[in-house]
């Protein structure tokens, strides 16, 4: 996309960090693009701020620890703000409220404590690098027989083999991937929403973010102006009814309802 910035005047160039396997938010098609929602929003961001943008696609787990090491300047996929990640990066404006919760066999009945999980010998898919597991340690002790992944695809191949019992994941993410297709007709999500982020942070300010690391503050103000534009003229919520059919912040299900 061509900018007019005025006269000598270059555009800023940047790169983004995206996982591309987390759909709908992010994927890679058939051609080798990547697309979703997520990269959509970081194109119209980018596109707002007159920078020219280039993504690189790598592992979940990988993404921190390369925007620290200076490999790229945004991590341009949804990360729950944990004390730990928040150590070392600056958190922009929340782009998704996604609760985790646990996709599991219809039939199964559990009380998600650890009493009530105690001794079942559940296998729990979790993703590596995710905000999850330290969660699940926390919340659950050791009731599960953890099975880790790169990507949420895995875990849902696995789940629909019965090489797992559950998974612990984003609750959008599995309604709309999982239980919404017809091979998730014997799948329930079960267990209550978990926000895994910061628990001081108030309810109608959690979500998910994007982030820079730490001293990167200029950037994150203008990553945070250019969202705030998006969300209140409602194309945050045009790209999102894209991919996926419910609001996943307070400001696009005010634009939901004023579009009808």
């Amino acid at each position: 996309v061509a900018h007019d910035l005025g006269a000598g005047a270059a555009a800023e160039t940047l790169k983004l960090g995206n996982e591309g396997v987390y759909p709908p938010f992010s994927m890679v098609d058939a051609k080798g693009e990547l697309t979703g929602f997520e990269p959509d929003l970081a194109r119209e961001m980018c596109r707002r701020m007159g920078a020219e943008c280039t993504f690189m696609v790598m592992d979940f787990k990988a993404l921190i620890p390369s925007v620290l090491q200076g490999k790229f300047d945004i991590v341009a996929s949804q990360l729950a703000p944990t004390p730990e990640r928040l150590a070392k990066l600056s958190y922009g404006r929340p782009i998704v409220y996604n609760p985790m919760t646990f996709a599991i066999g219809k039939a199964t009945e559990h009380t998600f404590t650890r009493e009530g999980l105690a001794g079942k010998g559940i296998k729990l898919g979790l993703q590596r690098g995710a905000a999850s597991i330290p969660y699940v340690d926390r919340t659950w002790g050791d009731v599960f027989e953890r099975v880790f992944y790169d990507n949420p695809d895995q875990m849902k191949l696995d789940l629909l083999a019965g090489r797992i019992d559950a998974v612990f994941d984003s609750k959008i993410n599995w309604t709309i991937e999982l239980i919404e297709k017809p091979e998730g007709k014997d799948y329930k999500l079960a267990g209550g929403d978990h926000w895994i982020g910061k628990p001081e942070i108030p309810v109608d300010e959690r979500g998910y973010s994007w982030a820079v690391p730490k001293g990167k503050e200029a950037l994150l103000e203008k990553m945070n102006a250019a969202l705030t534009a998006i969300m209140a003229d409602c194309t945050f919520t045009t790209l999102r009814k894209k991919y996926l059919s419910v609001p996943i912040l307070a400001a696009d299900q005010a634009c939901a309802e004023k579009s009808g």
